[in-house]
């Protein structure tokens, strides 16, 4: 894990994963719901994801965009040589080894389809849990966790207002010239223009 935070004394670190291509307003509220949890949340940027393309927008731009974005000392953004949750945790859990609990934010599709992917040449989900918890936020529905994975799995309420926002609509509104400044904060406008217009 690349660029960690100097922080110390952690002892409940939520990771909040994904491509952040770019970061929006649902991504810094997600966090913010972590930390109901959390002592402190970590923006994860893969090195790299399969099957995704950032056209020519770096990941080194991804990363600068959530640092300038983040305004709270309990949230970072660190860049991870794994792609899956569980080598995002023992990256983590590697450099830093007294921390007491991991969880893993994410959304409810992203959450239904880890509980039933099927996981070749690493343990199974069930197994998983064992080192790191899940918190699920329920956006676009609700998620009901299988019984036997309910321990490890927390529901993070949202406001429904953040239903819509990703990052996919708002390159999309970008793209076709609509209103897209509300679905990211305003002190990246410019370089998200730079950047995507």
């Amino acid at each position: 894990m690349q660029t960690i935070p100097v922080t110390t004394n952690i002892r409940r670190l939520a990771l909040l994963p994904g491509s952040f291509h770019p970061i929006t307003k649902a991504h810094l509220e997600l966090a913010r719901a972590a930390l109901t949890f959390a002592d402190h949340v970590w923006f994860v940027l893969p090195r790299s994801f399969p099957h995704k393309s950032y056209d020519q927008v770096t990941l080194q731009d991804r990363l600068d965009l959530i640092r300038a974005a983040i305004d709270d000392p309990r949230m970072a953004a660190v860049i991870s040589e794994g792609g899956l949750f569980i080598e995002m945790v023992r990256e983590c859990r590697r450099h830093f080894p007294s921390i007491e609990q991991i969880y893993v934010v994410c959304g409810r599709d992203a959450a239904e389809r880890i509980v039933s992917w099927e996981y070749d040449g690493i343990e199974p989900i069930d197994e998983q849990l064992q080192e790191y918890e899940l918190l699920v936020a329920a956006r676009n529905g609700e998620f009901s966790p299988p019984e036997h994975l309910a321990a490890h799995i927390h529901i993070m309420r949202m406001a429904k207002s953040y239903d819509q926002i990703s990052a996919t609509a708002l390159r999309e509104k970008i793209r076709v010239g609509d209103d897209w400044e509300e679905y990211t904060p305003a002190v990246i406008h410019d370089r998200v223009l730079e950047l995507y217009g």
